[in-house]
């Protein structure tokens, strides 16, 4: 692994450090890394130490690449000096994939407190989107104005392009109320975003790692707190995929909830909207046979189509799936459906 530090802009005191790993010889299958950007918190006026480094190393371990951005802050920091130092840290990233050996589909952000606040603005309203972000007790709504009064809350600006979310925070603390992290939910749940969220029973702001060599022995903290660190990272695997012969694996969780929205049919839009679809419904009507001997058993006095109707917002996976309805090759059905435009 070697260790590089870039100035992004002198004035300002931007820098960009990286950690970059191998890849081939004796790590054999690994020829391109997904990355992950940290961005440190400090309120806007400095960026922690204890947010960088520290947050580098377990993502390191999981085989991922680091990139610490320090950003502008104090008097450099008027909004969008920051979001905008993000984007030309994401372009220079990318202009240096290939030579770092980095995916550069799959570069993911974690910010911390105000470090959130720019990670969630990030996912929400760059030009350079993340692929996924991870948000510590982030401060994400009107909130922000106590560190920097320039700076928009994130909340407006989620919409059904902001890539999918891991959030973390703990319900004591003092300094960014939980209701950044519980708004922040409720946007992505109204978007349709793919989210996870922890939030612990009680802990402290700023606990980073929640090590002990970031966090003092004698701090009140929940002993759970820490494992947002091997949780976020499983996120991660779940949304980016793992590390599988000579590149990544298929994702296992989709950046939205259904596929409503996508540009083509699949297994994980909604009942409603397949059985919307007429060419849809031609693919699926083997399958359709097997749910009406499977389902109206259960309602005998509802016909199969009220049953739909009430079944409408459910996945047609999540209900074949439910209903133990046996389809020879999930993946099949899925290629065909793929084929018809979701009009």
């Amino acid at each position: 692994m070697r260790m590089e530090t870039f100035v992004l802009n002198e004035e300002r005191q931007v820098t960009l450090t990286a950690y970059l790993q191998e890849v081939g010889g004796e790590y054999r299958t690994v020829t391109r890394r997904p990355g992950i950007l940290i961005l440190p918190g400090g309120g806007y006026s400095f960026c922690s130490d204890r947010e960088a480094d520290p947050v580098a190393f377990p993502f390191l371990k999981a085989g991922y690449d680091a990139f610490i951005l320090r950003y502008s802050v104090k008097e450099a920091a008027k909004w969008p000096q920051p979001l905008k130092d993000y984007d030309q840290t994401m372009e220079f990233m990318l202009a240096h994939a290939k030579e770092w050996h980095l995916l550069p589909d799959k570069i993911a952000v974690i910010g911390f407190s105000a470090g959130g606040h720019l990670a969630g603005a990030a996912a929400t309203m760059a030009d350079h989107r993340p692929a996924a972000a991870i948000l510590g007790y982030p401060v994400l709504n009107e909130d922000v104005k106590g560190c920097l009064d320039s700076a928009p809350s994130v909340i407006p600006y989620v919409d059904e392009k902001t890539c999918p979310c891991f959030i973390f925070a703990t319900r004591t603390d003092t300094v960014v109320p939980i209701q950044n992290t519980i708004d922040m939910a409720a946007a992505l749940n109204r978007s349709g975003i793919s989210f996870e969220t922890h939030i612990y029973a009680f802990g402290p702001h700023g606990f980073s790692t929640a090590d002990h060599s970031v966090q003092n022995r004698n701090t009140i903290i929940a002993d759970r707190v820490k494992n947002w660190v091997e949780d976020s990272i499983s996120w991660l695997r779940d949304m980016l995929g793992d590390f599988g012969d000579g590149g990544m694996t298929k994702p296992v969780c989709k950046p939205h909830v259904t596929d409503d929205g996508e540009a083509w049919l699949s297994l994980d839009c909604t009942v409603s909207r397949l059985f919307g679809n007429p060419e849809a419904k031609k693919i699926l009507a083997p399958v359709i046979a097997q749910m009406k001997e499977k389902i109206e058993p259960f309602a005998p006095e509802l016909t199969f189509e009220a049953m739909m109707q009430i079944l409408g917002n459910m996945k047609l996976r999540d209900l074949l799936s439910e209903r133990e309805i046996a389809v020879a090759d999930f993946d099949r059905l899925d290629e065909q459906l793929g084929k018809v435009p979701n009009i």
